[in-house]
């Protein structure tokens, strides 16, 4: 896959080195195949090695074109020690926090662990990721922050994980998947959302997962261009799932964050279900305000990868109807299709707005002290 960054024909925001930024999706990978194996149980060590390509790898494959894959990534971005890209932190640093000043930069690991159906391998492997993550990435460089990876098919553990992490101030928020057995509102996951809202830690939905069932009503894609349009079509059913199950009403102080599907489709699904919810709402009397009203108040989007319409004034309005106070800046680094920092937000935005966008509703969202 060759890596191809998109040059801006308008005139953009100037980004000084001093600008101080929030990286809202970094990607780390493991170095090795048993990189995780000093943080798993030696049953379940064995375990892998014995039935590991069939239940461990393929199941976390799923779809055919996995993102977490090298080829997926930015070819520059390998380290010089070797190992896959997104796997040194020394390197990373180079690379990424230092030359943008990245005050803060939030960890989504992918290839997790996250939607295996053995249910107890799922939450070793998580466990060990989060582990991991600790030891390897946020003890040693203090601007790195952990997601709280959970094996989300299995609510009570997944809630368990949550609680024990809860108050270990290396971790900002807990990740979840797009892509799952059910839609994300349904009850076998409220245990997630009921440990997460008690630790006061927001849920991130980023795209991707393999719940077994193909990303479109009517079968596999055939091209990758499709499966990546597709991550924001996801997104929707998802985040519609969530209000119209009854999630946000049911836990008022959730917070959530939909990572790297973009957002531009967030005005016209609210207005969509609106309009709709006015005419069936006796149907799901648990709505009891317009969809539309929660997902302002509870959703937050990352803004990788961020919409590029002919005219700038359109991303305007959308930012507007969304609030530029829930926009967490994000690179998806080290991946293909990586937001340089300095050309993401054009000319004309005040400066409250741009340290908002870049630092300031990251560092609200996530409770970090200046």
């Amino acid at each position: 896959m060759n890596i191809q960054f998109r040059e801006s024909t308008e005139t953009s925001s100037p980004l000084t080195t001093k600008t101080a930024i929030a990286d809202c999706d970094i990607h780390p990978a493991r170095a090795t195949r048993t990189e995780l194996y000093p943080y798993l149980a030696k049953r379940w060590q064995h375990h892998l090695e014995i039935y590991g390509v069939h239940a461990y790898q393929g199941m976390m494959e799923g779809p055919p074109y996995p993102k977490a894959q090298p080829n997926a990534s930015r070819r520059d971005a390998y380290p010089p020690e070797g190992g896959p890209q997104g796997s040194s932190l020394s390197f990373m640093q180079k690379q990424l926090l230092d030359p943008n000043n990245v005050q803060l930069g939030v960890l989504n690991p992918l290839n997790t662990g996250q939607g295996i159906r053995n249910h107890e391998l799922s939450a070793a492997l998580c466990s060990a990721i989060n582990d991991w993550q600790i030891d390897k990435w946020t003890s040693k460089d203090k601007r790195l922050k952990a997601s709280i990876v959970v094996g989300n098919e299995d609510g009570m553990s997944a809630a368990a994980e949550i609680r024990e992490r809860a108050g270990d101030k290396n971790f900002v928020q807990v990740l979840l998947l797009s892509r799952n057995v059910e839609p994300l509102g349904q009850r076998r996951y409220w245990p997630i959302y009921q440990a997460a809202e008690e630790a006061g830690l927001p849920v991130g939905v980023h795209a991707f997962g393999f719940g077994g069932n193909p990303i479109t009503p009517s079968g596999w894609p055939s091209y990758y261009i499709e499966e990546m349009v597709g991550h924001s079509q996801c997104q929707q059913s998802a985040l519609a799932s969530l209000v119209l199950e009854g999630v946000f009403d049911r836990f008022p102080k959730l917070k959530m964050v939909m990572i790297e599907a973009g957002f531009g489709w967030a005005p016209s699904l609210a207005w969509r279900l609106d309009k709709v919810w006015q005419r069936l709402r006796s149907e799901v009397p648990h709505v009891k305000r317009p969809p539309s009203e929660y997902i302002r108040e509870q959703v937050w989007w990352t803004t990788q990868p961020m919409e590029d319409p002919e005219r700038r004034e359109d991303l305007f309005d959308v930012i507007k109807w969304i609030g530029w106070d829930r926009l967490l800046f994000a690179t998806d680094y080290p991946h293909w299709d990586y937001d340089e920092p300095s050309r993401v937000l054009p000319a004309g935005v005040s400066e409250a707005n741009r340290e908002a966008f870049y630092l300031g509703n990251a560092k609200k969202l996530y409770g970090i002290a200046a």
